[in-house]
């Protein structure tokens, strides 16, 4: 196996330093638009990695450096954006791909609030034929959430449960940030982007629908001390997988932003903030929103200040053996442990490993499959099993 990484930055630097004590692959070219930041993220690392400048905005790019590398498999760690010229370029040269992160949706034009315009991943499954014609796979969505999330999902779908009523992925954490008074824990373009966008829900007898950001707020009560943190909807690829391979009621994601982040957001809306449309400055044109991400500091960066837990996990309602029940499946990163481990903050390590676990099942012929498939088209025993050798298991909490 012969790994294109495709971003330097938090979530890549992670993967650099997890993938590096496993044996399953031959090389890892680390690709990044900064040739020095991609250096870095190698410098520490052994011989089956190198460095390489890269436009990920160039599908062109992509394939050319496939084929130079002898690529078997991309892994895309950058933000959404650039989703579509990276699986094209995968595509093109005959590779393999894994994104954490799905295409970019479009809110419906005149029923934002009410109904989907182009989903999340739509522009991705609407070439999931061309993918199965080459032998190929897109695995997406394959982070921590959307990624484990989902494995959770299928994992309680074959071995826990009978019916499902209801999934819904929650994701809470109580990390403080040193010296800050806001200071995102991943990126903040990426937040925006799904914070802003009217969340998706999902119904069996009405399939996907829109609501209004932050609705339905609820306060769930997280383990390892996180403890209550109100959780709210969030536009996010996990309602747009699990229907399409598991089988339930309603299907939700939910967030635990807290009032201070949110309020934050809506100022942002409000300003123009969150906007990717150029304005112009004087004598150039900026997006706003890369201009409150360049004033922000880089989540990867904030590891050493950071203190706390994150913590992903997948609800899930419904009936076993004639009887109701509902568990709570999770994984928590304490920051401490995954600085000291990896000199990576809690948040872009867990999602990072996930990737990695995935790639290593790849290799070694746990998971395999053509198309383009979410991670809850695969079979979740290997998956978890794997992820627990990792030194950061997975937990199920029973209601």
């Amino acid at each position: 196996m012969r790994i294109l990484l495709i971003g330097a930055g938090g979530v890549g630097s992670a993967a650099v330093a997890i993938a590096a004590r496993r044996p399953f692959f031959d090389a890892m070219v680390v690709a990044d638009y900064d040739l020095a930041r991609a250096q870095r993220a190698v410098a520490s690392a052994d011989h089956r990695f190198t460095a390489a400048r890269l436009d990920a905005s160039s599908a062109a790019d992509v394939t050319e450096l496939c084929r130079a590398e002898r690529i078997t498999h991309v892994f895309n760690a950058v933000d959404p954006r650039f989703v579509m010229p990276i699986f094209t370029g995968a595509f093109d040269a005959g590779a393999d791909y894994l994104d954490m992160a799905m295409s970019l949706s479009r809110p419906h034009p005149s029923k934002p609030y009410e109904e989907t315009g182009v989903k999340l991943g739509d522009e991705q499954f609407a070439l999931s034929g061309a993918w199965a014609d080459r032998g190929r796979l897109a695995l997406v969505g394959i982070g921590v959430e959307p990624g484990l999330s989902d494995v959770f999902a299928r994992y309680a779908a074959d071995e826990l449960f009978d019916s499902i009523d209801e999934i819904g992925v929650r994701d809470g954490a109580n990390l403080v940030v040193d010296g800050y008074d806001f200071a995102p824990s991943f990126s903040i373009w990426t937040t925006i982007e799904e914070c802003l966008n009217p969340p998706v829900i999902y119904e069996s007898g009405r399939g996907w629908y829109t609501t209004e950001p932050f609705s339905e707020p609820e306060v769930f009560d997280f383990p390892h001390g996180i403890g209550p943190v109100e959780c709210v909807n969030v536009e996010h690829e996990e309602v747009l997988l699990i229907p399409r391979w598991v089988k339930a009621g309603r299907v939700t994601f939910k967030y635990g932003l807290g009032e201070e982040f949110i309020g934050v957001l809506r100022t942002l809306h409000k300003l123009g903030l969150d906007s990717t449309r150029p304005v112009r400055v004087g004598s150039v044109e900026v997006a706003p929103r890369d201009v409150v991400a360049a004033c922000l500091p880089d989540p990867a960066g904030l590891g050493d200040r950071m203190h706390g837990k994150t913590c992903a996990g997948t609800w899930v309602r419904g009936s076993s053996r004639g009887e109701p029940r509902e568990v709570y499946l999770y994984h928590v990163v304490d920051n401490d442990w995954s600085m000291s481990r990896d000199g990576a903050q809690a948040v872009v390590w867990q999602t990072a490993v996930n990737p990695v676990v995935a790639l290593e099942l790849l290799a070694h012929g746990g998971w395999s499959g053509v198309g383009v498939l979410g991670p809850e088209a695969l079979t979740p025993s290997p998956f978890l099993e794997l992820l627990n050798d990792h030194g950061a298991p997975w937990e199920i909490r029973e209601s």
